[in-house]
């Protein structure tokens, strides 16, 4: 793996950035929530002091970051998408994982548009606008970190921070064209994040390259590891789980991934077709009990003091308003059940296998059809969800890259063993080489 050279000064590059947020043929006012253009401006000029004294603090030092709008930032006002929460007061600190950027020297430029509390994959939010797909603006660009994907496929930020609870970094990442890693729960500190799901949050980036991606999971991290260990190809064996995960796949979307994984075939590395069948069945058996995104949310709202729900998007309230009925005993079962999927996930993929798999099985649809329609509001949002969740459920790493072949971007979601986060990023990156002959 090869970093990406970021060309000029910090300052050069964050005004360029600043260009592209204020470009009028661009959507930098539905992109971003808040901009920091004085802080920033600050911390570019420290940058390349720094640069010029040959004292470093990384290779995120002078990188421009945007962050998606659940993070407190220090005398912010943190909405999460909502509302409801615009008049809360000001962070009194940074998020964890906002200290941790700027610790390393990154200049943050301000903060994303999100779904509401980051509660579906669609990227729609009646209260502050629908930013539209770089590839094509009448489309949605996915969510929950819709905000996020668009300031780095457009060029606003290098590196976008979000979180992913069911997928909201891999589904922007797979219908926009850009590279979305989530990590293993608790590998980043969700400290200072608002919290859709404290059981399935995690924390991690979106850039344009796997390299963005590992840089800055070393920071969020804590880890120090400037890069992953190359990977032999020769060792390495990916497993497609055919099934039901591959029912009503569009046919550009079911082209573009057989022709990733011919590629990759081609290079003689070991690829088989298997079955995750008996753990979906498993899977369902939580389901039936209720989700955790709708108790845990609804459980936060009540500790923020928000009682009445009515201000609310009706299609979040409506999946919010379900996890107020879940017994307490129900979701003690749904946490033991999980429990033993995970380990159940663990032992299973302890040999090392990567699985294989399209982020989502559509392209982008317009907004115009999921802002009118209900009904196929929530059948999309299932279908980016059907895949990506499983990384959640299961506490697994995954990462979406880009793919070719289709009118619009694809996603290629690789998803590997519990922990084995660095490894997973090495082996993205040997893909993205591999994918770009």
């Amino acid at each position: 793996m090869t970093a990406q050279t970021a060309p000029g000064s910090a300052t050069e590059r964050l005004e360029q950035c600043l260009a592209k947020i204020h470009d009028p043929d661009l959507e930098g006012d539905k992109v971003f929530t808040q901009l920091f253009e004085t802080e920033a401006r600050l911390a570019a000029a420290a940058a390349d002091r720094r640069a010029d004294q040959g004292c470093s603090l990384g290779p995120l030092d002078g990188r421009v970051l945007s962050v998606k709008d659940l993070f407190d930032v220090a005398g912010r006002v943190t909405t999460a998408g909502s509302a409801v929460l615009r008049n809360r007061p000001a962070a009194a600190r940074d998020a964890a994982a906002v200290s941790r950027l700027r610790a390393s020297g990154a200049v943050l430029i301000g903060k994303t548009h999100m779904t509401e509390f980051a509660f579906s994959g669609i990227g729609i939010n009646p209260h502050y606008g629908n930013p539209g797909n770089p590839s094509d603006r009448s489309r949605i660009p996915g969510g929950s970190s819709s905000g996020a994907v668009i300031s780095v496929v457009d060029g606003m930020a290098d590196i976008g921070i979000g979180s992913d609870t069911g997928g909201s970094l891999r589904i922007p990442a797979a219908l926009c064209g850009a590279v979305g890693f989530k990590p293993t729960s608790g590998r980043v500190p969700t400290d200072g994040a608002f919290p859709l799901s404290t059981t399935l949050d995690t924390v991690g980036p979106i850039g344009r390259f796997v390299a963005d991606c590992a840089l800055a999971d070393a920071v969020l991290s804590g880890t120090g590891d400037d890069w992953p260990e190359p990977i032999n190809p020769t060792s390495l064996l990916f497993t497609i789980p055919r099934g039901r995960l591959f029912d009503d796949i569009e046919t550009p979307v079911a082209e573009a991934f057989e022709s990733a994984v011919g590629a990759l075939r081609a290079t003689g590395v070991g690829i088989r077709d298997s079955s995750l069948e008996d753990e979906l069945e498993a899977l369902k058996d939580i389901d039936r009990l209720g989700t955790f995104t709708a108790i845990e949310l609804w459980a936060r709202l009540q500790d923020e003091g928000v009682a009445d729900l009515s201000g609310l998007d009706p299609r979040i309230r409506s999946r919010i308003e379900t996890g107020r009925q879940v017994p307490a005993s129900d979701y003690v079962r749904m946490t033991a059940r999980r429990d033993r999927l995970v380990a159940r996930m663990d032992r299973r993929l302890a040999g090392g296998e990567i699985l294989l798999l399209p982020t989502v099985p559509v392209l982008a649809p317009g907004i115009a059809l999921l802002a009118g329609d209900d009904r196929e509001f929530y059948r999309v949002n299932g279908a980016f969800l059907r895949a990506t969740r499983l990384a959640n459920l299961f506490d697994l790493p995954a990462i979406s890259l880009p793919v070719t072949g289709a009118p619009l971007p694809v996603g290629l979601m690789l998803v590997g063993r519990r922990q084995a986060d660095r490894r997973l990023l090495a082996i993205a990156a040997w893909v993205e080489a591999t994918l770009a002959r």
